[in-house]
Formats: structure tokens, sequence, C-alpha cells
């Protein structure tokens, strides 16, 4: 599949565009990580990100992943080998949900987050839309 012939709620992809992906439905949530792991990587004081079905989530091009271990489990970050933009965050075939980092969608006003996790590690600088619902650490699994 060609990036022109991706149709779907949404599509995005790297810098250079080496990997691109479709998202055939709304994402389930969608919100800002402030964790320290999340921090590092993005270079920022947060990670923008749309919690999406696997099964909503297709991916042209091959990503590199980098793996560390989480509060709950490892967490798997996709790449590009080419740019090192950061894509997604999960493991393809073997998670249910992957986290979309928000500023790969091609379209960004259809990110609308509602809550923030890792709160307890946002940088005092990093000033945070009114209304999310906030998280210390992770949301329970029901949220």
């Amino acid at each position: 599949m060609t990036a022109g012939a991706m149709t779907g709620w949404a599509t995005g992809g790297c810098l250079c565009g080496a990997l691109r992906y479709t998202i055939a439905a709304a994402p389930r949530f969608a919100g800002y990580c402030c964790c320290a792991d999340c921090r590092h990587a993005s270079g920022s004081g947060f990670i923008p990100f749309l919690g999406v079905r696997a099964a909503d989530f297709t991916l042209t091009g091959a990503p590199v992943q980098h793996r560390t271990q989480g509060l709950r489990n490892e967490a798997t970050r996709n790449f590009c080998p080419a740019c090192g933009g950061l894509v997604f965050g999960g493991q393809l075939g073997a998670s249910d949900v992957h986290t979309v980092y928000a500023g790969s969608l091609d379209d960004p006003t259809l990110f609308q987050p509602s809550i923030a996790i890792f709160t307890r590690d946002k940088p005092e600088w990093v000033v945070l839309p009114e209304g999310l619902r906030l998280f210390e650490t992770m949301p329970p699994t029901s949220s």
C-alpha cells in the first residue's frame, strides 16, 4: 500500500516519509505523558499520544525499535531508521494498543487530549491545557 492509497480516520508518519501509517478508527484515549523516559525520548517536556487499537493501525515501512522497562511492562518505541522520527509505541503483532505520537499525524487537529499521565514527573515549565484528567503515574487499566 502506498501513502497515497491510505485511507481511514487518520494518517501520519515520520519526517522523511519512510514510515507511514493509517489509523482506521478514532483513538480510545489521547493525552500527554510526562514520564522521564518520554521526556528524554522526545527531547521535550512530554510526548502527546493517541491510544489506538492495534487492529486499527496499519504501518508501511520498517521501524527500528528501542525498548525500556516501564512501570507495568516493557515500553517499545518505534522510530524511523532514516530520519530518527518517533512514530509510535508498542510491538507490532504483540500489543493490543499502540501509542501513536501525535506529532506524527498528518492532520494535527485530530489530536484531542483528555488525560495527562506521569504528572509527578512533569517539569514546572510545562503548562498542560485545562480540563485534562491528571494521573500521577499510569491511570487505572479501566481508564
